[in-house]
């Protein structure tokens, strides 16, 4: 049995795969043909040398510099969490759908990565409220690296924020704009996420997102092709856990695509692979149909939650049981709702009866309030000549600071 325990502040996925090929290459007793390694602080120095501060913040203030709060999906701002309180879902997308997926993105002259990048803002955007959406996206690290960083060991991998703003943009404009912008961000690679964050006017100690976002390929090896070394060996299982309460990656697998959502507890990852789905094959119908359809229409609801929520969830039909009008109704209500007190002295028994008869109701009490009961302005002045022709007088501002029967009483 071996039991491998990798943090990602030491190493990444391709440190993993040189490793297990160094161990399959002890095993075949050829130790002796493994190259020199290449020293870790030789990628420091590169990243250390390489583009200026000075450079790095100019791109992450054009980018940033007016987003002022977080893009935070279902509300979601814990970022320092242990990943204990995380939970898992794994999705299969359709081959039909992979395969579309890639031809859209060739035809296009973009990165499949690019269009999975988009489809992912656009979830964000209806999960948080949002137009304006930024996530962390992780680059992988090595692509300006020398030619031994390739198969390097150690942690080369970066984690930086990406701003999509779904906006009046169409899908194609949206897509090329992504790869643009992807393009630009693998200039900075090397940058730190702390420089980026404080690029941006969200205050500290806020976090600029919340989210992430994990594009990487994977291709699968088959099981009769593994190396002599390898043979008879069974993989079990492998399990990863993050900080981020909202994460989403997806595997290339070179002729398919895995979703893998992890999330805060109360939130359920099986739904956001659902949705990733939904947003991909809403942006890849689009790109084929009408590439000018905007991305604000794009649809992240799968099918049948959204028949759930448009049909199911509001299934409230029911015969409505008087002809009188609703606000008929609701002033009926309201009255019936106070337990009725019966007037007490000439005054009281008066002022009710007119009350009654203004209103149309069959009886009014003495902490009856006339506006509750129905009351508006047009019968004030009803009331006002009633109770005038039967020899009583009130003043108009009596009524709206003394609107009971027994408060008015003590006015007439």
């Amino acid at each position: 049995m071996l039991l491998m325990l990798i943090h990602h502040i030491a190493e990444d996925k391709t440190s993993l795969i040189s490793m297990v090929g160094e161990l399959r290459i002890h095993l075949l007793g050829e130790a002796a043909t493994l190259a020199a390694p290449v020293p870790f602080r030789n990628y420091v120095v590169q990243a250390r040398l390489g583009m200026s501060r000075e450079e790095h913040e100019s791109f992450f203030r054009r980018m940033l510099g007016d987003v002022e709060e977080p893009t935070a999906p279902f509300g979601l701002l814990e970022v320092q969490g242990d990943g204990s309180e995380i939970v898992e879902a794994m999705l299969e997308l359709p081959a039909a759908l992979g395969e579309r997926m890639r031809q859209r993105a060739r035809s296009f002259g973009v990165s499949t990565a690019s269009l999975c990048h988009l489809a992912w803002a656009t979830v964000l955007a209806r999960v948080s409220g949002r137009e304006d959406v930024v996530f962390g996206t992780v680059l992988f690290g090595r692509m300006q690296g020398d030619a031994g960083a390739a198969g390097a060991l150690g942690l080369y991998i970066n984690t930086l924020p990406l701003r999509i703003s779904l906006g009046t943009d169409g899908v194609l404009e949206g897509l090329r704009q992504t790869h643009l912008l992807l393009s630009e961000l693998l200039r900075h690679e090397h940058a730190s996420l702390a420089l980026a964050q404080r690029c941006s006017a969200v205050p500290a100690p806020a976090p600029l997102f919340s989210s992430l976002l994990n594009y990487r390929y994977n291709p699968e090896i088959a099981s009769d092709s593994l190396p002599e070394a390898l043979q008879g060996m069974t993989f079990l299982r492998s399990e990863e856990r993050t900080n981020y309460p909202f994460y989403l990656s997806i595997d290339d697998l070179g002729d398919g695509f895995w979703l893998t959502a992890q999330t805060a507890s109360s939130i359920d990852p099986g739904r956001i692979c659902a949705f990733m789905e939904a947003a991909l094959d809403s942006l890849v119908g689009a790109l084929e149909a009408s590439p000018q359809t905007l991305l604000c229409q794009l649809e992240v609801l799968p099918e049948g939650e959204r028949e759930d929520l448009l049909y199911e969830w509001n299934a409230a039909a029911m015969e409505y049981r008087t002809k009188s009008p609703i606000v008929s109704a609701s002033e009926s209500s309201a009255h019936a709702s106070i337990a009725y007190v019966a007037p007490k002295g000439e005054a009281e028994i008066l002022l009710a009866q007119a009350f009654a008869e203004v209103l149309g109701v069959d009886r009014v009490g003495r902490e009856d309030n006339f506006f509750v009961s129905g009351g508006n302005s047009l019968l004030i002045i009803r009331l006002l000549s009633l109770l005038r022709s039967r020899g009583r007088h009130f003043d108009i501002r009596d009524l709206f600071l003394t609107p009971t029967v027994m408060d008015l009483a003590a006015n007439l």
